[in-house]
């Protein structure tokens, strides 16, 4: 989980980004440059950079005649820029709360990411587990109305269930978050505003003459 916004940065650049995907295997700085087709300067400096923002670890290091050849390997299978880094402008959703908004349902995602993401980095110093549990279903409706109606019988059901569950006064217990969404699968990337193909993108005028009345 990235939260700085420099290590964020640096995880941005595109060869940067190369060279973490790279070092999903230990590699040194050579034999990076020669798979990627990149010059061993410009790959010794931007690993350097990854190791500063703790992207990327030493692995080990070899003697290689005169030379120590050191090996690297990235910090984790994966990263996540965390809405932390954008902590000024990240969504907020105590802001305007609107179960019908997919900018609300958006915040909440931020802020799912963000709690988990700090759990799992104490947990992961603690060398412990994170207690969570996540369900991804996928739901065909025949109509905006069946839509409606599902969304509504769900609600009812989770609110049965917290209040079932829910105890303000239990001296040991935990708080959780639970996160209900619902939203259409995208199926292809939106049109960009000078799309042609797009029906809302404005049309330049012609240069072919306007019809004359007779």
């Amino acid at each position: 989980m990235i939260e700085e916004p420099a290590a964020a940065e640096a995880s941005l650049d595109p060869m940067r980004a190369r060279l973490l995907a790279a070092l999903a295997e230990p590699g040194s700085a050579a034999a990076l440059a020669a798979r990627l087709g990149l010059p061993r300067q410009k790959v010794n400096y931007h690993l350097k950079e990854l190791e500063r923002h703790g992207l990327v670890e030493l692995a080990e290091e070899r003697r290689k005649g005169n030379m120590t050849e050191r090996v690297y390997r990235a910090t984790a299978a994966s990263y996540v820029i965390s809405p932390a880094a954008l902590a000024a402008v990240s969504p907020d959703p105590s802001r305007s709360p609107d179960q019908l908004s997919a900018r609300w349902l958006l915040a909440l995602g931020a802020r799912l990411v963000q709690e988990v993401g700090s759990l799992l980095t104490g947990a992961a110093r603690a060398r412990q587990r994170v207690a969570s549990f996540g369900i991804d279903a996928r739901i065909r409706f025949a109509s905006a109305a069946d839509r409606a109606a599902f969304a509504e019988e769900l609600s009812q059901a989770v609110a049965a269930l917290v209040s079932r569950y829910h105890d303000e006064s239990a001296p040991q217990g935990r708080d959780h978050r639970l996160v209900v969404g619902l939203h259409q699968i995208p199926t292809a990337p939106p049109p960009s505003p000078d799309d042609p193909d797009d029906p809302d993108t404005p049309r330049p005028p012609t240069d072919s003459p306007a019809p004359q009345e007779n």
